[in-house]
C-alpha cells in the first residue's frame, strides 16, 4: 500500500507539470492578445503558484524521509522481536518435553510478553501508511482528544454532582447523596500546521469539550453541551513564540493531575487560579546553561471579572470590558534539568482596571507564584500560591471579584473589591512506567473583613463564603499510551462567614480512551 507521503508528492508533481505547461503557454506570444500587461498579470501568478508548489514540494520530501526512517527503525524493531520469538518457542517445546512445568509457563509468559510487543510494533509501522485527517489546504491536520467516561457517587450536597467544587447546604427532598455516570467529560482537538512565515512555524488549534452546560430537555443532564476551551494561533521561532487566541491562563501554567475533573481543571475555586482567556502573548526563552534556561512571558489579557452573564444569547460588557482597557500579565520562570525533569520556579504579576458604572472604579491585580519540584526520578511535588483583590475571574475569592450593598443599577450603591489568597500543592508518586499516585491539596480564603464590611453584603456569587478547601487522591493506570483507568477519592469543605461549614465526598471512577 503506497504511503500518504508518496502519493501526495505524486499529486504534487503531476500539478506542478500542469502549471508549467500553462506557465509555457503563457510565455508564448498570443496574436489575440489584448494587452501585454494582461499576459504579465498571468505570468505572476503563475509564478508565485509554482513557487508555492515547490514549497510544498520540499514540505513533502521532508515529510516523506521523516516516515520512511520511522518505519525503518520499527521494522528493524520488529525483525528483532521475530527473531527472539523463535527461540523462546523452541524453549519452551523443549521445556515441555523435558517435563518442566515451572519452566513451561515462565516460557508462557514470555511469548505473551514478546507477542504483544511485536503485535504493537506491528501497529505502529501500519500507522506510517495511514491516510492523516484530510483538509481543504495543503498543510497537515491533526485530530486528537478523549472519549472519558466518569461514574461518581457523592456523599453530601455539592454544587454539580459530576464535577464538584463546593459543598453546599442539603435542601429537601435532597437524600443527602447522588450517584450517576456522565461522558461530557470528553474532548477533541483539531491542530493545524502551517508554513514557515518569517522565520517561524505556524500552528493553530481549537479545544472543545461537552461541559457547556445541561439542555432543559428529558434526560438532558446527560446530553453536555459543546463549549469552545481554547482556541489559539502560535507562531514559533527557535526562542520567542507569538501566541493569539483564547487559552489557559500562562500566569498559572501548573494543574494537579486528575481524570475526575478535566471539564474544569481540579482544586478550581480552592486556591487554584485558572480560566480560558482571549489574549495576546509574547515568550522568549533564554539559554542560561547547558541544562538550565530562564522564560519571559507577557500579554494583554480580556479583562474578565468572573460576572454571569446578563443574558444567554447576547454577550454584554463586563465591568473590565467597561474599562475599556486591556488587563496586563507577566511571568518568569527559571529552569533546570534534575532526575531527568524540569524543576520549576515560576513568579508572575496581573493588573486589570474594572468600572461597576457611576465612577465605581476597581483595580484588580494578583502576585503569583509557581513550582515543579523533581524530588527523584520517581517523585514530583508541584503547586501555586496567588495574594491578590477582585480576581474572580480566575476564581479566586471563590469566583468573585466584588461585594456591594445594594442594586448595581442604583448609584448609591457602594461597590468594594474582595481581597483573597490560595494555593495549592500536588505530590506525583510514579512507581512504575504504567501507574502513579497522586495526592493535593487547596484552599481559597477571601478576606473575612470584607465579607463583613456590609451587613448584608451581596454579589453574583454567594457572598457569605469565606473559605473553601479540598483534598483528593487518586490513582491512575495506563495499560497503553491510548487507554487509561483512573479512581479517585475527593473532599470538599466550604465555610460560610459564621464558620459553618458543610462537607462532602466525592468518589469517582474513569475510563477514557485517547485518540
Amino acid at each position: 500500500m503506497p504511503s500518504a507521503p508518496s502519493s501526495r508528492a505524486t499529486r504534487i508533481a503531476l500539478v506542478t507539470f500542469m502549471v508549467g505547461s500553462a506557465f509555457a503557454q503563457a510565455q508564448t506570444p498570443n496574436a489575440g492578445s489584448a494587452s501585454d500587461p494582461d499576459i504579465s498579470s498571468v505570468i505572476r501568478e503563475l509564478q508565485a503558484e509554482v513557487r508555492e508548489l515547490r514549497g510544498a514540494v520540499s514540505e513533502l520530501r521532508a515529510e516523506s524521509e521523516r516516515y520512511r526512517a520511522e518505519t525503518e527503525r520499527l521494522r528493524r524493531q520488529v525483525d528483532a522481536a521475530s527473531s527472539t520469538l523463535s527461540p523462546s518457542r523452541g524453549d519452551g517445546e523443549n521445556a515441555g518435553q523435558g517435563g518442566s512445568a515451572a519452566a513451561g509457563s515462565s516460557t508462557d509468559q514470555r511469548l505473551a510478553a514478546i507477542e504483544e510487543e511485536q503485535e504493537l510494533l506491528k501497529d505502529k509501522v501500519n500507522q506510517q501508511y495511514q491516510t492523516k485527517v484530510e483538509s481543504a489546504s495543503k498543510y497537515r491536520v491533526r485530530l486528537s482528544g478523549i472519549v472519558l467516561l466518569n461514574a461518581f457517587n457523592n456523599q453530601g450536597a455539592v454544587d454539580s454532582i459530576d464535577v464538584p467544587t463546593l459543598a453546599t447546604y442539603r435542601s429537601p427532598p435532597s437524600s443527602g447523596g447522588s450517584l450517576g455516570a456522565t461522558l461530557r467529560q470528553s474532548q477533541i482537538g483539531i491542530e493545524g500546521f502551517g508554513p514557515v512565515v518569517a522565520g517561524a512555524r505556524t500552528q493553530a488549534e481549537v479545544q472543545l469539550d461537552f461541559g457547556g452546560g445541561v439542555p432543559e430537555i428529558s434526560n438532558g443532564v446527560t446530553s453536555g453541551l459543546v463549549r469552545m476551551r481554547t482556541a489559539t494561533l502560535r507562531l514559533d521561532w527557535d526562542r520567542t513564540s507569538v501566541v493569539v487566541g483564547q487559552d489557559a491562563l500562562f500566569l498559572a501554567p501548573q494543574s494537579p493531575t486528575s481524570y475526575a475533573s478535566l471539564i474544569e481543571p481540579p482544586l478550581a475555586y480552592s486556591g487554584n487560579l485558572w480560566g480560558w482567556v482571549p489574549q495576546i502573548r509574547v515568550e522568549h526563552r533564554f539559554e542560561i546553561a547547558e541544562r538550565s534556561g530562564l522564560i519571559l512571558q507577557g500579554g494583554l489579557l480580556d479583562p474578565l471579572t468572573g460576572e454571569l452573564p446578563v443574558t444567554e444569547y447576547d454577550r454584554k460588557p463586563t465591568a473590565g470590558e467597561n474599562a475599556r482597557a486591556p488587563a496586563v500579565g507577566v511571568r518568569a520562570a527559571w529552569s533546570q534539568r534534575a532526575f531527568g525533569r524540569d524543576f520549576v520556579l515560576g513568579v508572575a504579576g496581573y493588573y486589570s482596571k474594572q468600572n461597576w458604572g457611576f465612577n465605581r472604579d476597581v483595580n484588580g491585580w494578583a502576585g503569583l507564584a509557581d513550582w515543579q519540584i523533581p524530588l527523584t526520578s520517581w517523585l514530583k511535588l508541584t503547586g501555586d500560591f496567588y495574594r491578590g483583590s477582585a480576581v474572580g475571574a480566575f476564581g479566586g475569592g471563590i469566583g468573585r471579584s466584588v461585594l456591594f450593598n445594594g442594586l448595581l443599577s442604583d448609584p448609591a450603591t457602594l461597590v468594594r473589591p474582595l481581597n483573597s489568597m490560595g494555593g495549592w500543592t500536588q505530590l506525583k508518586v510514579v512507581p512504575a512506567p504504567k501507574i502513579e499516585f497522586n495526592g493535593a491539596v487547596g484552599q481559597d480564603n477571601p478576606f473575612a473583613e470584607d465579607i463583613r464590611f456590609f451587613p448584608n453584603a451581596q454579589s453574583y456569587l454567594n457572598s457569605n463564603l469565606s473559605r473553601n478547601r479540598t483534598e483528593f487522591v487518586n490513582f491512575v493506570y495506563r495499560p497503553r499510551s491510548d487507554l487509561l483507568f483512573a479512581a479517585e477519592f475527593r473532599r470538599l469543605r466550604t465555610f460560610d462567614i459564621t464558620n459553618n461549614s458543610q462537607m462532602a465526598n466525592h468518589v469517582n471512577l474513569a475510563m477514557g480512551y485517547l485518540f
